[in-house]
């Protein structure tokens, strides 16, 4: 690409980026009383909430309806072709549908419109035309207009689809506020996802517990060396009996190579463990582990039960996998 066409590249896209930023510092000004009755219509209501929208608003409509369902308002997109030859069974009398279409004149939105009254439905609409048909036959309008799009031509939506996504989110954020949606509900609705992980799985689900690296406390440095190689985790447990007496880390043994030299291998793991090392249970829970290890800058924790005897050791590369 030539430097012309670098800078011309890097112009349009920097224009079209103010454009959007200028479309949505005009929502923030806006927004008033249509969308507190909207979240007040979804909130209040007993069903669930769906979104449709043909186009490029069916595809906002459906991250928007994902967005929703995964932060605790029940949603499904339905598109409304498909709705009119049979698909309107799937909205019960308790949904609020919300129907996306810019110019509020789309046709395949309409013709489902007086399905929704006849049902009973309550409808809010977001187009960019408060005066549009979908407007006028809504109980609750969000108004999404925009004075151009960032399309060169101003034709392919573009900031006008940014405007809905940005609603869109305003209300499922919104809505979480009211419905005091925790980090642990969307960990119980994103289970496989690493915060859904953390938050419900516990330390004893993934913690290292076969031939851990234990060694007696008189364990001299080539012992030391060799446990903590076999080992895998970059520690050794001295333990005196049942009773856990301090940890050596490679770094400790590295340091104290580096200090003691010639006398090195006349140290025993006594002569530099770390005493009194941070522990944890096991049905704590991963995102605790995490916390105490990110508090105390180390990258592991030993394992005791009820008799602070070892059962394991967690590590943070285990909580990141």
């Amino acid at each position: 690409m030539t430097e012309r066409n670098k800078a011309l590249a890097l112009e349009v896209a920097r224009k079209a980026v103010h454009t959007e930023m200028l479309a949505l510092a005009r929502m923030e000004e806006t927004l008033g009383e249509a969308f507190v009755a909207a979240v007040e219509t979804i909130l209040s209501g007993s069903g669930k909430c769906i979104v449709t929208g043909m186009g490029k608003s069916g595809l906002v409509g459906r991250k928007i309806a994902a967005t929703l369902a995964s932060t605790g308002t029940p949603s499904f997109f339905l598109h409304p072709g498909e709705a009119f030859h049979g698909d309107l069974g799937m909205i019960s009398k308790e949904d609020v549908v919300l129907a996306l279409s810019y110019s509020g004149e789309t046709d395949e939105v309409l013709k489902i419109v007086p399905f929704v009254h006849a049902n009973g439905n309550r409808l809010v609409s977001m187009t960019g035309n408060p005066e549009s048909t979908l407007a006028k036959n809504s109980d609750i309008h969000l108004d999404v207009a925009v004075k151009e799009e960032a399309c060169i031509l101003h034709l392919a939506p573009t900031t006008s689809t940014t405007a809905q996504m940005a609603m869109g989110d305003a209300l499922a954020v919104a809505l979480m506020r009211l419905r005091d949606f925790t980090s642990m509900d969307f960990a119980r609705l994103h289970p496989g996802g690493s915060l859904g992980r953390r938050l419900l799985m516990t330390v004893g689900n993934v913690m290292h517990k076969e031939n851990l690296p234990v060694v007696r406390p008189d364990c001299p440095a080539a012992e030391m060396i060799h446990t903590i190689s076999k080992g895998g985790l970059g520690l050794i447990v001295i333990c005196d009996g049942d009773r856990i007496e301090g940890i050596v880390t490679d770094g400790d043994i590295r340091r104290a190579m580096e200090q003691r030299q010639a006398e090195f291998f006349g140290i025993r793991a006594t002569d530099i463990a770390t005493r009194n090392p941070k522990t944890i249970r096991p049905e704590e829970k991963l995102i605790v582990a995490e916390k105490e290890m990110t508090r105390n800058k180390i990258t592991s924790l030993l394992v005791t039960d009820g008799a602070e005897k070892l059962v394991g050791v967690i590590q943070i590369y285990d909580i990141k996998l």
